[in-house]
């Protein structure tokens, strides 16, 4: 049975898992951890995301963020395909460096933040590179000593885990690190490194008990919630596909777009598509960037290819746009 596409939800809470191909290393020594958590904090700056929890284990990533306005795809895609293209470049290697998709679980935040946070920051401990949680303070690849103030990593939003815990920093620190002490003796939590009804309700016996019950649950394997968490986001995606698709039935094209706009603008069309640097120029190519984004459900690739500029540029005049 085929995968099924990713949930890509705006605003959601995400928990991203990246391994290297065949569990093969994507990390050699400190340089790579600190060139791709370089990279990290750009691109979740860039795509005004929150990142609550990350980790830098020798063969894997994980990374607890909730997305900006355009989702974790591009975010996700600019980071893979820069680290991957380093990687390759410095150790002298071809061929893929990562899995061929990256795992992502959308999480329902009032429910799993605090455990996924914990989780995914006592992953060195599981792994017996650090031996405590009092030794993790010091641990450099990890979100849990930029929580305690260790590090300065000012892309992530410590300051929101910490909030979860109390109103002072004295007093949230504190029971921050109670938190984590305690997780140290549950183990792996395989629950919550995927989604579904199974790891949902926490296990198969509640499974059992739900269907004797004669209740029905809603579960998905892309999202790890309840039924109704579940059922309020595929409900979400499926008016937001639904408005793309009356969008694409429509005949609307950017073409119309730009033709619109310029008409409007009183600029000839040329001057929008050729690449032209114009001040009013770039104005109005911002404008038809935001409104393709929007209507068209069109990326910053799609979006350039017709305006005759790099696809870096329309997504700064997005953003532009966007915090205007």
């Amino acid at each position: 049975m085929p995968r099924k596409a990713r949930l890509d939800v705006p605003g959601a809470l995400h928990h991203i898992i990246v391994r290297g191909i065949n569990k093969a290393k994507i990390f050699e020594d400190d340089v790579d951890k600190s060139r791709f958590l370089d990279r990290l904090g750009e691109n979740v700056t860039e795509g005004k995301c929150s990142v609550y929890a990350w980790v830098l284990m020798d063969n894997h990533v994980h990374i607890l963020f909730k997305s900006g306005k355009h989702g974790i795809s591009a975010v996700m895609r600019k980071l893979l395909t820069w680290y991957a293209q380093y990687y390759n470049r410095r150790h002298k290697r071809t061929g893929h460096l990562f899995e061929n998709r990256y795992k992502s679980i959308l999480c329902d935040e009032d429910r799993y933040l605090l455990a996924l946070v914990r989780y995914i920051h006592l992953n060195p401990v599981r792994a017996n590179i650090v031996k405590t949680a009092e030794e993790l303070d010091s641990y450099p690849f990890c979100g849990h000593s930029t929580i305690i103030g260790k590090t300065g990593h000012k892309w992530m939003d410590a300051d929101y885990v910490l909030l979860q815990f109390g109103d002072t920093r004295r007093k949230a620190l504190g029971a921050y690190r109670k938190f984590m002490r305690e997780g140290v003796g549950l183990g792996k939590q395989p629950e919550l490194t995927g989604g579904g009804l199974l790891r949902s309700l926490g296990g198969w016996s509640q499974v059992v008990a739900i269907r004797r019950s004669g209740m029905k649950e809603e579960g998905d394997e892309r999202i790890l919630g309840d039924g109704d968490f579940v059922h309020a986001i595929l409900k979400e995606t499926e008016e937001r596909e639904l408005r793309q698709l009356k969008l694409k039935r429509s005949g609307k094209t950017i073409q119309m777009i730009i033709d619109k706009e310029c008409k409007r603008a009183g600029i000839s069309p040329r001057e929008v598509t050729n690449g032209v640097r114009r001040r009013a120029v770039s104005r109005l190519r911002a404008v038809i960037a935001s409104r393709s984004r929007r209507e068209l459900g069109m990326s910053a690739a799609e979006i350039a290819r017709h305006m005759g500029v790099a696809a870096s540029s329309i997504s700064r005049l997005i953003e532009r746009m966007e915090s205007n």
